[in-house]
């Protein structure tokens, strides 16, 4: 079979859903179709909708396979979510949303039980964003499903599964604050065996696998040629962070953007990570530990902007620096590295116009972006990914508050980096950079000023 040309790339946000059409020549995404990714209220508990994005992808391979043939499939997705397969391969439960707050009712329990940080580099994180905690709460909560339960995948490989039938884990979903894999030892942590779950675990297979030929009802139905092959997919966020490791020397770091903003550093500093800042040890395609660091900062620039325009000036740019009108965290209190506090202006909120506005929360988002990265020990150029990457004043302001180069990445990280895992050795290109940051006039001295406020005890703490 001649290389690859065309890859689909089935890529699954928090907050949306695509399937793309990669052409891996080009690094570019020639076709993409999309869909907002819901969550269903329940029975039993809130859900992702898994028939309604299926029914979308199924859709989206026969219109994309109707404009290029595609030669290969894989699957990037969010973490903090598995599915739990029944012996028939049917599920056993809904996949549980990460953000519901049902596994908090057994925390204590689940603390009682759940390895160290130093084992995982997995911080106690809220809800479900440690997929153990979801799996305890669920099996505890409702023994019907434990009973049901033959098989664990995670999310990325659930999609794998239906495409081609086999059942596997991979380390990136795995190594995702977890609680469930041993970055050090390459392994499942303590957790898996004290909990009596080694059995239900897929084995693990290497992203860039080959898992299988499509399905025949699959293929018939898309128009995808029979004896297409599906490739073991990834966690978005290190499908970005895939797509620099292929090319580029260490020191760097990068900055994926989304619901979440992941400051992951490659090469970088010896630092001791705080879960308590949510920092963390993410696992690269290669296996490989990776510092990390994170907050929800797609989540609340869409609270602090509300529909908005996204539109600026310079004057808006110098109005927000000579006024020292500054955004202080946290927006969303329960995750990133200033958890329990309630955000705060310096300024009359409602004294900045809709450009202003814009300027000030870009600026917080950049600055909370630089205090991950610093923690994560991060050395070496930034390179951003995703939807921030087209936000010119936040890439200023990154620039100016690391001391560092920072560029943007055009194109959309997470489904180029998955592609290129497909591809392998057919790969001919690299990842496109786009526009550099470009500090102006002032802004060194406001990050300096917004570090001091959030460093003192100024900052409003939650209850």
């Amino acid at each position: 079979m001649s290389a690859p040309k065309h890859i689909a790339v089935i890529d699954i946000g928090k907050t949306n859903a695509k399937v793309a059409l990669v052409d891996v020549h080009t690094l570019s995404e020639v076709a993409v179709c999309k869909w907002p990714n819901t969550v269903v209220a329940g029975p039993p508990y809130p859900h992702y909708d898994t028939e309604g994005l299926w029914q979308f992808i199924m859709a989206s391979l026969g219109e994309l396979q109707a404009l290029h043939p595609i030669d290969a499939v894989t699957v990037t997705t969010h973490g903090a979510a598995a599915a739990l397969l029944a012996t028939d391969g049917s599920l056993a439960a809904p996949i549980l949303d990460y953000e519901h707050d049902g596994p908090d009712a057994l925390r204590s329990d689940y603390d009682a039980v759940r390895p160290d940080f130093s084992e995982t580099g997995s911080p106690r994180l809220p809800m479900g964003l440690n997929l153990g905690a979801q799996l305890f709460w669920q099996f505890e909560t409702f023994p019907e499903i434990r009973k049901r339960a033959k098989t664990i995948v995670t999310y990325p490989q659930y999609w794998v599964f239906r495409l081609c039938g086999k059942a596997v884990n991979e380390v990136t979903s795995l190594g995702c604050h977890t609680d469930l894999w041993n970055p050090d030892a390459k392994t499942f942590s303590s957790m898996v065996e004290t909990a009596g779950w080694r059995d239900l675990m897929a084995p693990v297979a290497k992203a860039a696998d080959c898992l299988g030929l499509i399905l025949p009802d699959i293929a018939a139905s898309t128009g995808i040629a029979p004896g297409t092959k599906i490739y073991c997919g990834i966690h978005d966020s290190n499908a970005s962070l895939y797509a620099h490791l292929a090319m580029r020397a260490v020191p760097f770091s990068i900055v994926s953007t989304g619901t979440w903003v992941i400051s992951m550093a490659l090469g970088g500093a010896k630092v001791a990570l705080d879960p308590g800042r949510d920092t963390l040890v993410n696992v690269n395609a290669r296996g490989e530990p990776v510092p990390s660091a994170r907050f929800m900062g797609g989540r609340e620039f869409d609270r602090m902007m509300a529909g908005l325009p996204h539109e600026y000036d310079q004057g808006d740019i110098e109005a927000v620096l000579d006024r020292g009108a500054m955004l202080l965290p946290a927006i969303e209190m329960r995750s990133g590295p200033f958890q329990n506090r309630r955000h705060s202006w310096t300024v009359d909120e409602t004294s900045l116009g809709p450009g202003a506005r814009f300027v000030a929360v870009s600026f917080y988002l950049a600055l909370m972006t630089a205090t991950g990265l610093a923690m994560a020990g991060a050395d070496g150029p930034v390179f951003v990914e995703g939807p921030f990457a087209a936000n010119q004043v936040y890439l200023d302001m990154l620039a100016a508050a690391t001391g560092r180069p920072v560029s943007a990445v055009a194109g959309t990280g997470t489904s180029i980096g998955a592609a290129m895992l497909a591809a392998g050795d057919s790969m001919q290109a690299r990842p496109p950079v786009g526009a550099p940051g470009k500090p102006g006039a002032g802004m060194a001295a406001y990050a300096e000023q917004w570090r001091s406020l959030c460093d003192g005890a100024s900052l409003p703490q939650d209850g």
